[in-house]
């Protein structure tokens, strides 16, 4: 019967990783950044959010998350606000023709899993909305553009508006009070530049002491630096890194990644009280980049570090050897070399170019390794469903 029906839509989305970073709100409530932010998107065979979005007249309510097999809190006020803008924009469908299913007025279950630590620097939140509010849209056939849902999926997790789209994607922070012209967009699609590589040095998996959000909030509130880095720097280097990725131009673009970086931690440093993000082993992983670019004689790696200590370093194709061939030979006793992106790197023979504090630092620091790549955006799937036909989860 109809009224048993089990709808159900489901999307792997994936993590994002800022190379200009997000940092402080001009509107919490709406999530509206003070400055713009751009980012990668990586590749989703290697990090992702799997969700799938059920709905049925026969649910009991009220929604219900699950993620990773834990129940999360879905009343709080940033998924409900997500979850009320789809529903709207539901209803106007439904308004406009009556003969469709009213899917808006049924309660929602929504499973998620990621295949990486989840609040763990690994910007999981990101890919975390960016996967329910495209699961959502799914499910409700709306027919929104990946920009236009960007607008919906920022208010979950501001960061998670540029994982609904593939390649070099920009946040425009806007001007509008309400927000509406805050939106993500694709500077170029992943076909323009698929030689970049990301290689991830997880250093800690634990929930960081700090939140970004409260992280954020301080800073905005008591850095002297803060309003410098949000008016002159990073509207200049956005300018910059876009042009950098139209030109395919690496040592530009690793050159404002990593003063992007420094920059974001500086005001980090210079809030009240000071927040520590970064650790010793994050400072080795600068030093190895360090000596590998002059090594290089150029720049071949950039380093670049979210709000928590795991190095994101990324490199070219032909580079790999130089770049990630290095931390293989330091770091072989870690887990993620294995498969094929691992196995395509060589690990570097005779003397390395570090001192034995920063091999000892890295060795004793870092829990395992994580190979990406530049990738595409959210992908639909038709039959990998985490919900099974009769609503009930699917063994996980």
């Amino acid at each position: 019967m109809e009224e048993h029906k089990i709808y159900r839509a489901s999307t792997t989305a994936p993590v994002n990783i800022a190379v200009i970073k997000y940092w402080g709100k001009r509107d919490p409530s709406l999530n509206l950044p003070t400055n713009s932010s751009f980012s990668i998107t990586l590749s989703q065979s290697d990090l992702r959010t799997h969700t799938t979005a059920s709905c049925s007249a026969s649910f009991s309510p009220p929604d219900t998350l699950l993620l990773n097999n834990a129940l999360q809190e879905i009343s709080s006020p940033r998924p409900r606000a997500c979850l009320h803008a789809l529903r709207s924009l539901r209803v106007t469908l439904e308004d406009a023709d009556p003969t469709i299913p009213p899917l808006s007025t049924f309660p929602l279950r929504l499973v998620s899993v990621n295949n990486f630590p989840t609040a763990a620097g690994l910007a999981s939140s990101a890919a975390g909305f960016a996967a329910l509010v495209r699961a959502i849209a799914n499910l409700y056939s709306l027919p929104h553009s990946p920009t236009e849902l960007s607008l919906i999926a920022r208010q979950g997790s501001g960061s998670a508006c540029r994982s609904l789209l593939g390649g070099y994607v920009a946040w425009d922070k806007g001007s509008r009070n309400d927000g509406a012209d805050s939106v993500a967009r694709e500077v170029a699609p992943r076909s323009h530049w698929p030689e970049m590589n990301a290689l991830i040095l997880v250093v800690s998996a634990d929930k960081k002491d700090i939140s970004s959000t409260a992280g954020m909030q301080a800073t905005v509130k008591t850095s002297s630096l803060f309003q410098t880095r949000s008016t002159e720097v990073v509207p200049r280097e956005m300018k910059q890194m876009e042009q950098a990725i139209l030109d395919r131009d690496f040592p530009t673009f690793g050159r404002i990644t990593m003063r992007e970086s420094n920059s974001f931690h500086a005001t980090c440093l210079d809030t009240e009280p000071p927040i520590f993000y970064l650790n010793d082993v994050s400072r080795a992983a600068i030093r190895t980049v360090e000596q590998i670019n002059q090594k290089a004689g150029k720049i071949i790696a950039a380093y670049t570090f979210d709000a928590g200590p795991n190095a994101v370093i990324y490199y070219l194709d032909e580079n790999k050897d130089a770049v990630a061939g290095l931390f293989k030979t330091v770091l072989h006793g870690v887990s993620g070399w294995e498969g094929d992106r691992g196995a395509k790197i060589t690990a570097l023979e005779g003397s390395l170019p570090l001192d034995e504090r920063v091999t000892s630092l890295l060795r004793d620091g870092v829990s395992r390794v994580i190979l990406s790549g530049v990738g595409e955006g959210p992908v639909r799937l038709e039959d990998d469903h985490l919900i099974d036909e009769q609503g009930q989860l699917m063994n996980i």
